[in-house]
């Protein structure tokens, strides 16, 4: 093998090929090397085997893995990749096999970790919670707990075009915004052979560089769209004495195709799980389905909840759109690229060195209409078997700047789902833009550090107003003390504020106000949907998701008799009564999600506790769930900045660092820089590397 390995100085991999199937053997090798671990557990969790190496608390994982048919689905989307592509792929694995001849990769296996790292990244869960609302409280209230209206983090990218930069090349920027994972959830590379040579940000156990790239005369980044793409249908179901399974479609009952199989479980009994599929999507949820995972009594009728995922209903992950992303030389061929993907619907911006700057919306939207994007449908409805995938409207050049923060579109043609991101990321980054221009006439690289570390809360201004009135006779004089400190808020959720850590307090007594209210309780139900659904079922979570509509005085929640004035004065004592004058960061911090829990012999790095600045809403990403816990386990999971000028003036950045070991020096020294927003250099000359033998 040809290929060469080199590292800058945080540590970051470059890898140098002779071919591009040399190349995904390399990238797979040195995967392998620095996140071997980390892409085994993400293996795991697509085979839905994940309790046979951590034990009893991967068994619900591997139970819906098993329903969604995670693995069978790489399997079908591997098979009908076209030969280049499968051998792309083929060559990554054979990298990964060579490192860790234990770890037995299938050929399917980077599909199913791209399939599983955006499995739960559509509105399944959403649906099936508006689902839940609808049995508790009625149709009525289903679009009570909308995102427009709250305070839903989300991810933020913009771009500029030349006429606004200092350079009179065009800027992208972003930061994608994800649950934060230690290791990190993207892997900063490297991958250079003949006609490629790309810096970005790789999802590990991938290969290629799916959502954020720089390839010298061309950038992209994304964000995700919201759009509706999974359509969820109610299934009648039943056994019959001989243990078929049948459900109820438009023509009556019908055989339909299910399996039971086995779950190991690491130092404990194996388990049952099993998957049904009918003519409509994969079950994947409901009340009554048994160990099993269908009808336990022949003639026993359940209801359940199936899902047709585009990925599973087309055999296509998506894949054939990454050798062509490496291969791209201008945004034409980039928007090109992206025509191919699929799953999950993403906002694509991209610029060349040519200085055209697009905005297109990627991925397989089926055309099922506005109710099915609210709820599911009956699976018995006529035509509900049928599907057609609709024409995504081309990309739009962009003459100014350009900002996507998963935002409901102003154009009618990108509104694709039901419920979107509040408006107040995408607002606050246009004012930024403009007061920046406004201030300096053209923008750099440095500027959008500016925008990358905003910790303004434009929602808090919404909640303020519910604050109770200063000659308000039933607040006590400690609580009206906290309402004037209030008022008097720059509204900046900045780690050493105390007038932040008190808006915080109220927020979360106002969520707990009303989770508390008699006509709330029935939500608190079980949901019946599985527990790998509970964070999307957690009532405290989605009243402060709509807060601003329980509030709102003429919204859909005002049947429910909710007294808002009465809740904002018990929620301001409330806090009163606990505000010692800690500030934000002494409440706010990080606690990611461990990646390899429960893995035996797994090693984690030790975290300074420090206090971070931002919020769920702010732009500067750091979020919250209020009423639930002030701690971070959510928010920028890397920062990037692509200037097309001069790739070696471009920055990038992820928490923690670009190692997966915690014993590398390179697996915490980023993370300084994470805390403050801001970026480090990308290294772009191969004589500036130091080379290292390639594993």
């Amino acid at each position: 093998m040809n290929a060469r390995l080199f590292r800058d100085a945080y540590g970051v991999p470059h890898v140098r090929a002779e071919s591009l199937l040399e190349l995904a053997e390399a990238q797979g090798r040195v995967t392998a090397r620095d996140r071997g671990d980390q892409i085994q557990v993400e293996h795991w969790r697509a085979q839905g085997t994940l309790a046979e190496h951590i034990g009893r608390d991967g068994v619900a994982w591997d139970r819906f893995a098993r329903s969604a048919r995670i693995a069978d689905t790489a399997r079908r989307a591997s098979e009908a990749l076209d030969p280049d592509d499968r051998a792309w792929v083929s060559a990554y694995v054979d990298g990964v096999n060579a490192v860790l001849p234990e770890a037995r990769w299938p050929e399917w296996a980077p599909l199913g970790i791209l399939h599983v790292t955006h499995l739960l990244f559509s509105d399944l869960p959403s649906l099936l919670w508006r689902e839940h609302v609808r049995r508790a409280l009625g149709d009525a209230f289903v679009d009570v707990f909308h995102a427009d209206t709250a305070t839903g983090s989300g991810s933020n990218a913009w771009a500029l075009h030349g006429s606004r930069t200092s350079t009179g090349a065009p800027l992208l920027a972003g930061d994608p915004h994800r649950t934060i994972g230690i290791p990190a959830v993207y892997q900063q590379i490297r991958l250079a052979c003949p006609g490629v040579d790309v810096v970005g940000l790789a999802f590990p156990g991938v290969p290629g560089v799916p959502h954020f790239g720089h390839a010298e005369k061309v950038a992209w980044g994304i964000t995700n769209a919201a759009a509706h793409h999974v359509d969820v249908f109610r299934e009648r179901l039943r056994r019959t004495e001989s243990g078929e399974v049948q459900a109820y479609g438009p023509a009556g009952w019908e055989a339909v195709a299910s399996g039971e199989e086995v779950i190991a479980v690491r130092d404990d009994d194996p388990v049952a799980a099993g998957w049904i599929e009918t003519p409509r999507g994969l079950v994947v949820a409901g009340p009554g389905l048994g160990p099993g995972f269908g009808p336990e009594r022949p003639g026993y009728e359940v209801l359940a909840y199936s899902a047709r995922f585009p990925a599973r209903a087309t055999s296509d992950l998506g894949t054939a759109a990454l050798r062509p992303l490496l291969q791209a030389r201008s945004a034409e061929e980039v928007a090109a690229a992206f025509g191919r993907w699929v799953d999950p619907v993403n906002r694509v911006l991209t610029a060349d060195q040519d200085g055209k700057v697009l905005s297109l919306t990627a991925g397989r939207v089926p055309e099922t209409g506005a109710t099915a994007r609210r709820r599911s449908r009956d699976g018995w409805e006529a035509g509900v078997e049928k599907v057609a995938w609709r024409r995504l409207p081309p990309s739009r050049p962009i003459h100014d700047c350009a900002v996507d923060a998963n935002e409901r579109p102003e154009d009618p043609a990108l509104r694709l789902g039901h419920a979107y991101s509040p408006p107040h990321r995408a607002r606050r980054i246009r004012t930024l833009l403009d007061e920046l221009l406004d201030g300096r006439g053209a923008l750099d690289v440095e500027d959008m550090h500016d925008i990358h570390r905003d910790t303004l809360s434009s929602s808090a201004g919404g909640l303020l107003h519910h604050l109770p009135a200063p000659g308000d006779t039933a607040v006590s004089a400690r609580a009206h003390e906290l309402a004037a400190r209030l008022r008097g808020w720059d509204g900046r959720m900045d780690a050493a504020s105390v007038e932040a850590a008190a808006f915080a307090a109220w927020r979360s007594a106002l969520v707990g106000r009303l989770a508390d209210l008699p006509a709330l309780a029935v939500l608190h139900a079980p949901h019946e949907m599985g527990p790998v659904l509970d964070p999307w079922f957690d009532v405290r979570a989605r009243i402060a998701d709509g807060l601003g509509v329980l509030l709102a005085a003429d919204g859909p929640a005002g049947p429910l008799g909710i007294d808002r004035a009465a809740v904002a004065r018990d929620a301001l004592e409330d806090a009163a009564a606990r505000d010692g004058g800690e500030a934000w960061g002494d409440r706010h911090r990080l606690e990611p999600q461990r990646v390899l829990a429960g893995v035996p012999g797994a090693a984690f790095a030790r975290l300074p506790r420090t206090g971070l600045s931002g919020d769920t809403d702010t732009v500067r990403s750091t979020a919250t769930i209020p009423g639930v816990s002030d701690v971070c386990s959510r928010g920028s999971v890397a920062r990037w900045i692509w200037d097309l000028s001069d790739r070696s003036r471009s920055r990038w950045g992820v928490p923690f660092g670009a190692a997966g070991d915690p014993a590398s020096p390179h697996s915490l020294d980023q993370h300084e820089h994470w805390l403050d927003a801001r970026t480090v250099p990308i290294a772009t000359g191969w004589d500036a590397l130091t080379e290292e033998h390639l594993p």
